[in-house]
């Protein structure tokens, strides 16, 4: 069988710097559009939350006052009053109650219940006044919507980032493996080769063995190559990609379905640390680029005389 290939340190050095340059200019080419379309639409919420349904006197919210926040899809602005904002999971737990709008207007409890913590974590820095128990100046009222739309904006923006460079890695992986002949099938668990795609195939997000693989891929010599796509912003957060999951993941299936039988491999792009990835590889990932898929398809050309 063709043995995936492994990569030198200077290979891996050039590489490196080639994904942080891409990187660079991705980052710094961002449509600041994004920023401000982003920020308007949460500036606005915010607006509507003090002025409509009296976000600004918090403590004297009625439940009816915090139904009608959640019917208007202005939950998430009420968790961001608080500092830190309060996810969307916690607030459950901490109030004891579920956030769809048709059981908080039902529940007049639950809805003191959900008001009672926002309170208790609220923000003292932006919302003075409230702690205070005095009416805001206007110059308080501006700082807290602009510091408040900031805050949610800063969040989504973030998230927003690592979605569609996930997305568009995956994407990118999928339309070079079409392009080099191979079909898309069905998502399925895979529990052995025999679950599998054919050779010549992969399938999107499924279960693979114990554990997730982004793309199962059948190689022609009918090996399964599992496929992590990993983007990261930092050195730091390549080992939590890299090392701590794709590298572990490699374990588990060369494990769980046979050291010749299977061939993890992690796409990257981002920032990544040499080191690191010199650890996952002789932990058996192998190791491909967004930037240069070509490499991947030479291997996957290999299998063949596998």
């Amino acid at each position: 069988m063709i043995k995936p290939p492994r990569w030198s340190d200077s290979d891996l050095k050039a590489d490196v710097d080639r994904s942080i340059a891409l990187f660079r200019h991705e980052r710094l080419d961002e449509p600041v559009e994004i920023w401000r379309k982003t920020f308007d639409a949460h500036e606005a919420q915010f607006r509507t939350l003090f002025e409509k349904h009296g976000a600004l006197d918090l403590k004297s919210m009625t439940a009816d006052q915090v139904a009608r926040v959640f019917e208007d899809n202005l939950g998430d602005a009420l968790r961001y009053l608080a500092g830190p904002p309060i996810s969307e999971d916690d607030l459950k737990v901490l109030a004891d109650a579920s956030l769809a709008p048709s059981k908080i207007k039902e529940d007049n409890h639950a809805a003191e219940r959900i008001l009672s913590t926002i309170v208790q974590a609220l923000d003292s820095k932006r919302f003075p006044w409230v702690v205070d128990n005095r009416q805001p100046t206007d110059a308080e009222k501006r700082a807290a919507v602009l510091t408040s739309a900031a805050l949610i904006t800063a969040q989504r923006v973030s998230t927003l980032r690592r979605n569609d460079g996930k997305n568009k890695q995956e994407g990118g992986v999928k339309n070079f493996l079409r392009g080099i002949g191979f079909q898309e099938v069905s998502s399925r668990t895979i529990r052995t080769l025999a679950d599998a795609p054919s050779v010549g195939e992969f399938c999107s997000e499924c279960l693979v063995g114990s554990r997730k693989a982004d793309i199962p891929v059948r190689l022609y010599d009918g090996r399964l190559m599992p496929v992590e796509c990993k983007v990261s912003n930092s050195s730091t957060n390549s080992v939590k990609r890299v090392n701590n999951d794709a590298a572990v993941k490699a374990g588990i299936w060369r494990r769980e379905l046979g050291e010749n039988q299977v061939v993890p491999v992690a796409v990257l792009s981002g920032v990544f640390n040499v080191l690191n990835l010199i650890q996952a590889q002789e932990s058996h990932l192998t190791l491909f680029w967004a930037h240069d898929l070509g490499k991947m398809g030479e291997f996957i050309e290999k299998t063949r005389q596998g």
